[in-house]
C-alpha cells in the first residue's frame, strides 16, 4: 500500500520534475499547432512570454530583460525579431526621451488573445476528462512548487499566470 509520499498509479515510477516538463512539452506543441491553425505559425519560443509581459503595459527592453532573465542583447534580438514578425513596435518613451518602449502590435494583442482562447478551451478538456477537483488539486500544486523557488515566484512573473 502507498503511503502519502510514495507515488501511486500508471506514473509512480516517474520523476515529478519531468513528468512537469514532458507534460508542458506537450502542451506547448498543442499551442502551436492550434496557434499555427489561426495563422500565427511562426511564433518563438520566447514569444509568449513576452506578450504576455507586454500585454499588461508597455516596457523597455532592459525591464524584460531582466524578467526574461537574460541579457539585454539577447532581450534586443528577440524584439527585434519579433518586430519583424509582426507582433511587436517600439515607440519613444514619453518619459525618457532616449529610450524606447516595446509593445503589443495588433498582430500580437491578436495571437495573445487566440492563445488565452487556447488555455481556456484546454482546461476545460482537462476539467471534463479528470473533473474539477482534479484540476484544482493539480493547480495547487503546481502552485505550490512554483512559490517553492528560493525567494518565491518574481510578482510579475506571478502575474503573467492569474
Amino acid at each position: 500500500m502507498a503511503t502519502a509520499e510514495q507515488p501511486r498509479g500508471k506514473d509512480a515510477g516517474s520523476d515529478l520534475g519531468i513528468l512537469v516538463l514532458v507534460a508542458y512539452q506537450g502542451f506547448v506543441r498543442q499551442l502551436h499547432v492550434a496557434m499555427a491553425e489561426q495563422g500565427f505559425d511562426d511564433l518563438g519560443r520566447s514569444d509568449g512570454v513576452v506578450m504576455r509581459v507586454l500585454n499588461s503595459s508597455p516596457r523597455k527592453v532592459s525591464e524584460l530583460s531582466a524578467l526574461l532573465e537574460i541579457t539585454p542583447q539577447g532581450t534586443a534580438q528577440i524584439i527585434e525579431d519579433m518586430e519583424r514578425r509582426g507582433y511587436v513596435v517600439r515607440r519613444p518613451d514619453p518619459d525618457d526621451a532616449r529610450a524606447r518602449l516595446v509593445d503589443l502590435s495588433p498582430r500580437g494583442r491578436k495571437a495573445i488573445d487566440a492563445a488565452r482562447a487556447f488555455h481556456r478551451a484546454f482546461e476545460t478538456r482537462m476539467r471534463r476528462r479528470h473533473g474539477a477537483a482534479a484540476i484544482d488539486g493539480f493547480r495547487a500544486v503546481l502552485s505550490d512548487m512554483a512559490e517553492a523557488a528560493p525567494g518565491g515566484l518574481d510578482r510579475e512573473l506571478r502575474a503573467l499566470y492569474l
